[in-house]
């Protein structure tokens, strides 16, 4: 008896040195995420909190925290779950699928099931899709707290990737971020917008020192790079999403946008740009961003033309 009780003294020992930290986090999982995570199941597409997320951030495994994928390297694949052309190095392990046929990526950590690696589709350039369940993941957000010694400003000009392109390259730019303001559903996708009504406008969030370029110098380069005239879009991106306007912070800029549509109009041009209030702006995916940049090549739509005197 006494041996009894000792080997089983002994065994619990023995079993309490080899957990790992994350063992106890298995108590905690949902039924549902037990069936993925574990058991290797799949969650319904379209249903996972981050199918649609584009907060900044790090992606991490739910069963043990480690950090898997940086925000920077997701995409909208329209797949139903969430798309990332990278993982963070060392981050996952790729083994061949039960099915015989896909490859399985798990948390290199721990062994918790992600989802599955595909290649060839060409959705990116890295022309790879780690397809993962977001209930496999945690989301780790970056602050998004705006710095008090820098200035935001809003444009809708047709296509963000040209906006981007030609305001980015102004002295005193920090950051153009392309993304959508104006609309009526919350964390819109590009396709959202594109494709149904949502009310967006592809815009522009334009990070700047207000002590090296001033609101009206960046408002006049937005009215000289786009065609402030056209009502329907911008070139040949004809549609609701491409309509011209300043999304304005306060008075000071409300009035500096209407002091220059007032100077076009004395110069002979019918400004369409409308004045709107700044309403909650939503970032693009990664893909969206820098866009030019990555292809190397120019806008189409957009260009330089001197329109003040």
């Amino acid at each position: 008896m006494k041996f009894f009780i000792f080997f089983i003294l002994l065994l619990t020992t023995m079993n309490a040195s080899d957990l790992k930290p994350w063992t106890k986090n298995i108590e905690q999982l949902s039924d549902e995420e037990k069936y993925v995570i574990l058991n290797k199941g799949t969650e319904r597409p379209f249903v996972g909190k981050y199918t649609h997320e584009k907060s900044r951030g790090i992606y991490t495994c739910k069963l043990c925290d480690a950090p898997l994928f940086d925000s920077s390297s997701k995409f909208d694949s329209r797949s139903g779950w969430p798309s990332f052309d990278d993982a963070i190095e060392g981050a996952i392990k790729i083994v061949p699928d039960a099915d015989g046929r896909r490859e399985e990526i798990v948390c290199a950590n721990c062994g918790a099931h992600l989802g599955h690696v595909f290649k060839g589709e060409g959705f990116t350039p890295k022309n790879t899709r780690h397809c993962v369940n977001s209930i496999s993941l945690n989301l780790v957000k970056k602050q998004d707290q705006k710095d008090v010694n820098l200035s935001y400003a809003y444009f809708a000009g047709g296509c963000f990737w040209g906006v981007e392109y030609y305001l980015q390259k102004l002295d005193g730019v920090k950051e153009v971020i392309s993304g959508f303001m104006g609309g009526h559903v919350k964390n819109p996708s590009y396709y959202e917008v594109v494709r149904s009504n949502t009310g967006h406008l592809e815009t522009v969030e334009v990070v700047y020192e207000s002590d090296k370029i001033s609101y009206e110098k960046l408002a006049r380069a937005f009215f000289e790079i786009h065609d402030p005239t056209q009502a329907n879009g911008q070139g040949p991106d004809v549609g609701e999403q491409y309509l011209s306007a300043v999304f304005v912070n306060n008075d000071d800029e409300t009035n500096a946008i209407k002091k220059l549509i007032e100077e076009l109009e004395s110069n002979g041009y019918k400004v369409a740009t409308k004045i709107l209030p700044k309403s909650e702006f939503y970032a693009a995916d990664e893909s969206h961003q820098d866009y030019y940049e990555k292809k190397g090549s120019r806008p189409y739509c957009h260009g330089y033309t001197k329109r003040f005197k």
